[in-house]
């Protein structure tokens, strides 16, 4: 299908998509409803013949091409090795002993944040990870589905924007590669981590909301209402599981550790680490040189295998009983792996069929001539709007990197690392509170959390980490670049904005120390 230039009409699925799940709290039929609209507006555009059979077809035929069928397969092993270890007793147990050691609301939500952190190495596998193995503990602490949502989606993309050997590193360096502008891709990513205001800043908020009483808006609402005893949990088809009496912690740990090894012998493997080239015999270059969604199916696969060994010969689950318990698992992924498609479908309509990037591009190239100092500052709230608009990062920092480089180069070389930091950052934020991202609707599915909800109530952190980051760029446009100075402003800014919320909610009844 040839691509349409449809100017400003290229951003109308996206809006409309989002406009109506936040009114009607149903993300199927609005990302479905967006997608049939940029279609539309495609077969208008073009000029077919049959325009309400060309607009189901065109739909149905970008769905099919859209579709990442090794994360569909990743979401959906890791569904069965979820649900496997639960039926084991694994899920249980560990929440037993968890518990027993975990003593306070805070220390809850504190472990949730260091797992996040310490699973750096893709955004799908931590969002489900965490969330599997954080839901008892937090639920026995009276910690909403929502807020445990929001611990996980700001530990997902921002830690792995920031993490040299991680799936995302590996993206940004071959966008950064194609380039040519730098003598090591790895080199030149390693450069703009400190100046990822958008991820260092996520980190801190993490920390602050775990620790202090930090919790306003829709998200106060939904922990109070948790205290209550509503945590928000998602409703699911799936019916209730017997859980084994014989399994232990160790029947979790087990295979979430032997998914983490296999995910990092996979990279290296897929790298090209064990090898003949040379060039690929260093953890950076082979990570850099790795594809990561079939390195995942890889792992998830091992770790069921793993799983089987465990619980099968000892007697904890028959054969019939774990195959039975891995369908189930598939079936509980299935909602999420049909959001992940329609979001993956309206992507594709925007950026391939009506040609979204051209017409940001368009807006950038107009600016052009805008003040030096204002570009960094300039690029982040492209870069957030693009994210935001197609629910995805990755697609984002792909369509800026090959413009922002040139451009920074011809109006301030100083300013090139901000640029680029500038865009990943601002990917990031457009990613985190866009509902058709994907990394947002794994958050909610590894929490088992409403998706809207999960949106809404997370939104509001998203911007204030944001408005702290877009001072730290104006900051950074201005000094040249000064790292102490900027990083400062936007950490100031973003501690004054959290504790002015924290002031007006202080006085309200039923607030959670």
């Amino acid at each position: 299908m040839e691509p349409y230039y449809a100017g400003w009409l290229s951003i109308l699925p996206p809006v409309l998509a989002i406009a109506l799940a936040l009114i009607t709290k149903e993300v199927f039929s609005s990302l479905l409803i967006g997608i049939l609209s940029g279609t539309l507006i495609y077969s208008i555009g073009v000029g077919h013949d049959f325009v309400i059979i060309n607009t189901v077809e065109v739909a149905f035929n970008v769905m099919t091409t859209k579709v990442d069928f090794n994360i569909i397969l990743f979401c959906s092993l890791l569904g069965a090795l979820v649900y496997v270890i639960t039926i084991a007793g694994g899920t249980r147990a560990y929440g037993k002993w968890a518990t027993s050691r975990i003593k306070s609301r805070k220390a809850a939500m504190l472990s949730t944040t260091g797992l996040g952190t310490a699973i750096f190495i893709d955004d799908y596998f931590n969002c489900l990870t965490v969330g599997t193995v954080m839901r008892p503990v937090t639920d026995s602490y009276k910690i909403s589905r929502a807020k445990l949502a929001y611990l996980i989606d700001s530990t997902a993309a921002p830690i792995c924007i920031i993490a040299p050997i991680s799936s995302w590193a590996a993206a940004v360096g071959s966008n950064l590669k194609a380039t040519g502008a730098f003598e090591s891709d790895f080199a030149a990513f390693i450069s703009t981590i400190p100046y990822n205001f958008y991820a260092i800043l996520c980190l801190v908020m993490v920390v602050m909301v775990s620790v202090g009483n930090f919790d306003f808006g829709l998200m106060r609402k939904a922990e109070m209402r948790a205290q209550k005893g509503d945590l928000g949990i998602q409703k699911s088809n799936v019916s209730e599981p017997n859980i084994s009496t014989k399994g232990n912690m160790f029947d979790m740990l087990v295979p979430i550790v032997a998914l983490i090894v296999f995910a990092v012998l996979g990279l290296l493997y897929s790298g090209g680490y064990y090898g003949t080239d040379s060039a690929y015999h260093t953890l950076g270059g082979a990570f850099g040189n790795a594809s990561a969604s079939p390195v995942l199916v890889w792992a998830s696969f091992g770790a069921c295998l793993v799983a089987f060994i465990m619980f099968v010969p000892r007697g904890i689950l028959t054969i019939k009983g774990f195959m039975e318990g891995a369908i189930e698992g598939i079936k509980a992924m299935l909602p999420a792996n049909m959001i992940l498609v329609l979001a993956w479908a309206i992507s594709g309509v925007c950026r391939d069929l009506l040609e979204t990037p051209v017409f940001v591009k368009t807006l950038f190239e107009a600016e052009g001539g805008a003040t030096a100092g204002l570009l960094p500052a300039f690029i982040f709230i492209i870069a957030g709007f693009l994210s935001f608009s197609t629910g995805t990062a990755w697609g984002t920092f792909g369509i800026l990197i090959p413009i922002v480089v040139p451009i920074a180069q011809a109006v301030n070389p100083e300013l090139v690392v901000v640029c680029l930091s500038a865009t990943l950052a601002g990917s990031v934020f457009g990613d985190h509170c866009s509902p058709i991202s994907d990394t947002t609707i794994l958050s909610s599915a590894g929490s088992g959390c409403n998706h809207v909800e999960h949106v809404s109530t997370q939104i509001g952190y998203s911007l204030i980490v944001a408005a702290g980051s877009l001072v730290g760029y104006l900051v950074a446009g201005f000094t040249g670049a000064n790292l102490l100075l900027s990083l400062g402003s936007a950490l100031l800014t973003m501690i004054t904005l959290l504790f002015f919320m924290r002031a007006r909610s202080i006085k309200a009844d039923g607030i959670i120390a």
